[in-house]
């Protein structure tokens, strides 16, 4: 049996190993900056012209980054202009992995088995954690971004000629405020949730732990005089924030400690996040399968037994009430 002082470096030997380079000296999980920041443009300005069938998004359906584009991808109707491929949910060593397990797919464009190759295949020199979502392009055989809040507003303006173009998730009369608003979502709910769970001290965590339910706490009062984050219409503030929301009381709740609270109770982010899920299209992006399982399977410094947890009962599906 592993206790006292040798339990704890025990514990820190782990995270170290699975995120080298991402924990801090106190011990506080510090996220790798994306590597891969190249940008599509309608006009091909840029050197990456936005056209259709030459762009491929490799996702996760279990990661809330890659969720994000893909419910941007679906709303904007762009399944037949950029293609996609879901890798397997449970990630081993050796990274993501192509496989045909229910809801994945082998790589249909490279035929890579791993999504590292990918990376390698962009820059041989790439030595960071593989990261999804990857937006690849076909026609230059390498990777244009890895960076999940840059492919969403590419797929949200610069592919209009063949989605739709009535809906802007990032309008420019409210651009100010969703960056204000994503500007306090995103260090302490999006990445506040991985800071509690990757945390290697009692300090890191608390002050994550902390910083996470006050941001929490703070939107619930926001919720209760508005239906959604800015303006009276969904955008891509409600998107980010969403794919963090639908995973807490599955995930992050019990496998990230994230325990003050569950969503369930808070009666406006509950009710909330029940009413971007019934937006059309949206529920089937959810796979609450590969969500439960990768978490539980994948980070085995959390979680040594890989047993994936057969609760919560939740009903996204229940009257939000927010109509």
């Amino acid at each position: 049996m592993v206790c006292g002082n040798q339990g704890v470096f025990a514990v820190l030997d782990e995270i170290h190993a699975e995120f080298p380079r991402e924990t801090g000296r106190r011990g506080e999980f510090v996220r790798q900056d994306s590597a891969f920041r190249e940008w599509i443009t309608a006009d091909g300005s840029s050197g990456f012209k936005a056209e259709p069938d030459r762009y491929h998004l490799y996702v996760s359906l279990a990661c809330p980054w890659a969720h994000r584009t893909i419910i941007i991808r679906k709303l904007k109707a762009l399944e037949q202009v950029v293609g996609m491929t879901v890798v397997d949910p449970i990630r081993d060593e050796r990274g993501w992995a192509f496989s045909d397990a229910p809801g994945c797919g082998p790589d249909p464009i490279n035929g890579f088995s791993f999504l590292g190759e990918a990376y390698r295949a962009t820059d041989a020199a790439f030595e960071g954690r593989v990261t999804v979502p990857v937006l690849w392009d076909k026609q230059q055989g390498r990777i244009v971004n890895n960076e999940s809040a840059d492919i969403i507003r590419m797929l949200n303006s610069e592919f209009d000629d063949w989605g739709r173009a009535d809906l802007d998730f990032y309008p420019e009369d409210l651009r100010n405020e969703i960056d204000a608003v994503n500007g306090e979502v995103y260090p302490d709910i999006n990445n506040g949730v991985y800071r509690c769970g990757f945390a290697a001290s009692q300090e890191a965590y608390d002050e994550a732990f902390e910083k996470l339910f006050a941001a929490l706490d703070k939107l619930e009062e926001r919720l209760s005089h508005h239906r959604y984050l800015v303006g009276d219409r969904i955008t891509e503030a409600d998107w980010r924030l969403f794919t963090t929301l639908v995973r807490f009381d599955p995930v992050y709740h019990g496998h990230f400690k994230c325990n003050l609270r569950r969503l369930a109770d808070y009666p406006n982010l509950w009710g909330y996040t029940r009413d971007l899920y019934q937006a059309p299209g949206v529920a089937g992006t959810v796979n609450l399968d590969h969500i439960k399982r990768h978490y539980y399977v994948t980070h085995r410094a959390i979680n040594p037994t890989g047993i994936v947890p057969r609760g919560p009962e939740i009903d996204l599906g229940a009257p939000h009430g927010r109509g």
